[in-house]
């Protein structure tokens, strides 16, 4: 979406609170022994708790409150039995929507004792997502976002994950424009004042090849390699953009 005045932009930093208070929360109930049912039931009850609804439940009838990946599970993770391990990278996606305003953000959770390389991977998403803030400018190519999300990733010996990408959004999970880690030659799309979107670098320790499981909806790494995913919501401007996710 495009913010339309001062009300739009009031819903989604509201929108954007209640993604970044409930992500903190469940932060820290991120342990061994945890299974991912658990951590979304939690999930269901700190949205209820704000007067907001999962949007993956809302729009797409997804099977749970968030979408929580584990290890090579790289996105769309479906909550359930699985109990989380020593050494684990959780992926927590987190996208709500709150009086008619959706907010987007994912964060890496590594439980201890955690791998070096483990460790090094997630930093690596948080890293290129801050690289990429620095092109999210009116003005600037969409490619430009992509191009320094894939510099820094491959800089650190890693690959981003090209089917995957980031997105429109502030009205639906899914809108106008896609936003690509990587510089796909073939985006023309520029960033205006106002818009809406959320840029997730979705990163792999090995190659970039992704498949679907049966049930439809996870997303693993076709090689069994590990993947980190770190996520805003930001409305661009002519200067820094509006970080919409971010606590306060």
């Amino acid at each position: 979406m495009s913010v339309g005045g001062e009300r739009d932009v009031i819903g989604l930093r509201r929108a954007g609170r209640t993604v970044a208070e409930v992500l903190a929360a469940l932060r820290r109930e991120v342990r061994p022994g945890v299974t991912t049912a658990e951590l979304d039931r939690r999930c269901s009850e700190l949205l209820a708790q704000r007067g907001a609804r999962s949007a993956p439940q809302l729009f797409y009838g997804f099977p749970g409150a968030m979408c929580i990946s584990v290890n090579d599970e790289a996105v769309h993770g479906v909550p359930g039995p699985r109990v989380v391990q020593p050494g684990d990278l959780v992926k927590l996606d987190l996208v709500i929507e709150q009086n008619g305003y959706v907010a987007d953000a994912a964060v890496t959770v590594p439980v201890p004792p955690v791998s070096f390389e483990a460790q090094r991977l997630a930093r690596c998403a948080r890293r290129a997502l801050r690289s990429a803030v620095n092109q999210i400018r009116a003005g600037r190519r969409v490619n430009e976002v992509g191009r320094a999300i894939e510099l820094e990733v491959r800089r650190q010996g890693f690959n981003v994950i090209p089917s995957l990408c980031g997105h429109g959004v502030g009205r639906a999970i899914h809108e106008e424009p896609q936003v690509p880690n990587f510089a796909d030659p073939h985006n023309t799309d520029v960033l205006t004042e106002g818009l809406v979107i959320a840029v997730e670098p979705i990163i792999a320790a090995g190659g970039g090849d992704v498949f679907e499981e049966d049930d439809g909806w996870t997303i693993r790494t076709a090689d069994g390699s590990w993947s980190a995913h770190h996520e805003h919501t930001f409305v661009v401007t002519q200067g820094e953009p509006i970080v919409i996710t971010a606590a306060e």
